[in-house]
């Protein structure tokens, strides 16, 4: 039986380096030439996490937030016209992803559109994204997923696909692998969709909890890394904020696939494959993604590299056993 990574069973060696600020790394990089992006990072187009607000942010701060799709296709075109920055939105396969495409890039301006399903090797993938590159050939960025082999990657990069999404059931509030019994470590599928002859962007998506994680999925060959969890609660995060008897203040954060985001969406649950749940109010998001940058800028730093691609070139993992992860976290924590 195959082995398969995850985040937590490995390590990046450190490595000699003459970088005497860790300002000198560049972490850029770029979904194509027209989209070139500071900080390697995609806020997830879920109803809970990005908006017109969070993704006007993670423009402002050099990255790229993907409206979510769940909601009309009007109500989808409002929040469009409120970002500022390159505009990004989700669609489905099916439907009215068609009208909803052609709505979002003839009235909205979406230079990105994100085909947003569970599991992309599929044939109405296959007929989506024919669809779309007929429609518009090269002047949209298409971005699909999501996908957990090798053999799916190539799949949709050979059907139209310019970015794709790789992670099957690794997100925190995602109940895939329960429901289903199936799915790949994010990093396991990140390492074998990395062998691909396809020019097409890597995006890391589900199972990223700290900047590390990023970090090592960038080494193992993700371009970009797709989170919700690390904005979950921010201000700029759709929803109310309230608080607890004690005066707490929380948001909600669920998976687009849980029985309360099923219900607000489409008025009824199928088989939920996702949690609803509250976290922690966080204050900004910009506060989160300058922690991320530092953090990334450290990891590159680490291996002595100044740039991305240098940074893959570079990277060399090793495996730890289960007592180097328990001495991997702050074990204080744990007595």
């Amino acid at each position: 039986m195959k082995e398969a990574l995850s985040f937590d069973d490995v390590l990046l060696v450190p490595q000699y380096s003459n970088i005497k600020s860790r300002t000198e790394v560049d972490i850029s990089n770029k979904l194509d030439d027209e989209n070139i992006f500071t900080l390697p990072v995609i806020s997830s187009p879920m109803d809970t996490i990005t908006g017109a607000e969070m993704a006007t942010s993670m423009a402002s701060n050099g990255a790229l937030g993907i409206v979510h799709r769940y909601n009309s296709i009007e109500e989808q075109l409002f929040i469009l016209s409120n970002v500022e920055g390159t505009k990004a939105a989700a669609i489905g396969m099916t439907g009215d992803y068609v009208e909803r495409s052609r709505n979002l890039v003839d009235l909205g301006e979406a230079k990105i559109l994100c085909v947003d399903v569970a599991h992309g090797h599929h044939v109405m993938m296959e007929r989506c994204l024919k669809t779309l590159k007929d429609d518009f050939g090269d002047t949209v960025h298409i971005m699909a997923g999501n996908v957990a082999t090798l053999e799916a990657f190539d799949a949709l990069a050979k059907w139209g696909a310019d970015s794709i999404r790789v992670g099957i059931g690794g997100g925190s509030i995602c109940s895939t692998r329960l429901v289903s019994g199936h799915g790949v470590p994010t990093l396991q599928s990140v390492l074998e969709c990395a062998r691909t002859e396809y020019d097409v962007k890597i995006i890391a998506d589900g199972g990223i909890k700290t900047v590390g994680d990023m970090v090592k999925a960038y080494a193992a060959g993700a371009d970009f890394v797709m989170v919700g969890s690390m904005l979950a609660g921010t201000k700029e995060t759709p929803g109310q904020t309230f608080k607890n008897s004690e005066g707490k203040k929380y948001k909600v954060y669920r998976g687009m696939a849980s029985s309360e985001a099923q219900t607000t969406w489409r008025g009824k649950s199928s088989t939920p494959e996702g949690v609803s749940t509250t976290v922690p109010y966080k204050g900004k998001v910009s506060n989160i993604l300058s922690d991320i940058v530092g953090g990334i800028r450290s990891g590159f730093s680490y291996s002595g590299t100044k740039t991305f691609k240098e940074f893959q070139s570079k990277a060399s993992f090793i495996k730890q056993t289960n007592a180097g992860q328990k001495e991997s976290f702050t074990h204080i924590l744990l007595k």
